[in-house]
């Protein structure tokens, strides 16, 4: 029985990974201009300790980052400047910067 359920939950777990992801690229290409600042402009970053290479991330886990940022959740040295610049992002913005940093 145990075997039959982590499959399943492996199962799940792997669709889950190919799924489309809703955010406009477009749109969020005009939010990256001000990441690009310490991200720099091909998500490529600055100073890889203090500002972090972005392309190349899923944008999943780009907009987790984000949402975690803005709430407080995540809690790194960078915390306060990102919580900050994430403060005024809705939603959509935030699924739409990491559509657009999925394709640098």
């Amino acid at each position: 029985m145990n075997k039959t359920l982590i499959a399943a939950a492996a199962i799940a777990m792997a669709g889950s990974f190919g799924t489309a992801f809703a955010g406009d690229a477009a749109a969020g290409k005009a939010k990256y201009a001000v990441c690009a600042g310490c991200h720099g402009p091909t998500g490529a970053g600055n100073e890889p300790l203090k500002y972090p290479k972005l392309s190349g991330l899923e944008p999943g886990y780009v907009a987790q980052q984000l949402r975690d940022f803005k709430s407080g959740k995540r809690n790194t040295p960078m915390a306060a400047t990102m919580k900050a610049m994430t403060a005024g992002l809705s939603e959509a913005d935030i699924e739409n910067l990491a559509a657009y940093v999925a394709t640098l």
